[in-house]
């Protein structure tokens, strides 16, 4: 995605929850300075895209609903994308995403444990985390970083997407999935507090916009 494209939806983004764009824009810079020093753990896009495109891609959100969805399927037969939280259920059901997309906010040890037995973690770096890139990126194997942003080539991207489950659906997308398949999702989910309440409305509108434009 363009960023051309996706600053209006960034901006409505902000403006809704009142996030500072120079905190993320920050964010941005620090993962770049950070992930270029650890050149030898850098994913490109183009990795990622090989083991994408083409594929039918499996997007594990973090609801409570994941394993019992996950019991369901044969997780094997897809690329799985394990949207932050979700990582721990994905590794507790016996898959190991492929992928991990993460503002580090998840459990970081089951996070940590899965790059390094070759989970890529695609890093996402915000206002709020500046302090976890500094600290949880030296500690992944293979990164990917990330930004709501303007991207910052080579070392910081931006796919489009605002929580950890609409991005791992955008960043599908993007790289050419040839389908996308969702479990662990709830959008109506009334046991949250009202900020996530509002983050599963821009989530549920974000993913529906991905799929329809794909």
């Amino acid at each position: 995605m363009r960023f051309e494209e996706w600053e209006p939806i960034y901006e409505r983004i902000l403006a809704d929850f009142g996030y500072d764009r120079k905190k993320d824009e920050e964010a941005a810079a620090v993962a770049a300075e950070a992930i270029s020093r650890m050149s030898w753990k850098e994913v490109g896009g183009e990795e990622l895209r090989r083991m994408i495109e083409g594929k039918s891609v499996l997007v594990c959100g973090a609801a409570p609903c994941l394993r019992e969805e996950l019991r369901s399927i044969d997780a094997f037969e897809y690329v799985v994308l394990a949207a932050d939280g979700a990582t721990s259920v994905v590794l507790e059901c016996g898959v190991l995403p492929d992928v991990i997309v993460s503002d580090l906010d998840g459990y970081l040890p089951d996070i940590i444990y899965a790059s390094r037995l070759g989970a890529i973690v695609v890093a996402h770096a915000h206002g709020d985390n500046i302090g976890k890139i500094r600290r949880v990126l030296p500690e992944l194997s293979r990164v990917l970083c990330t930004t709501q942003a303007r991207p910052l080539p080579p070392h910081v991207h931006n796919f489009g997407g605002f929580t950890d489950g609409d991005r791992c659906v955008f960043l599908a997308k993007e790289l050419g999935a040839a389908s996308v398949k969702l479990v662990g999702f709830d959008f109506e989910d009334t046991k949250v507090n009202l900020t996530k309440r509002r983050k599963l409305k821009w989530a549920k509108r974000l993913i529906e916009q991905a799929l329809r434009d794909c």
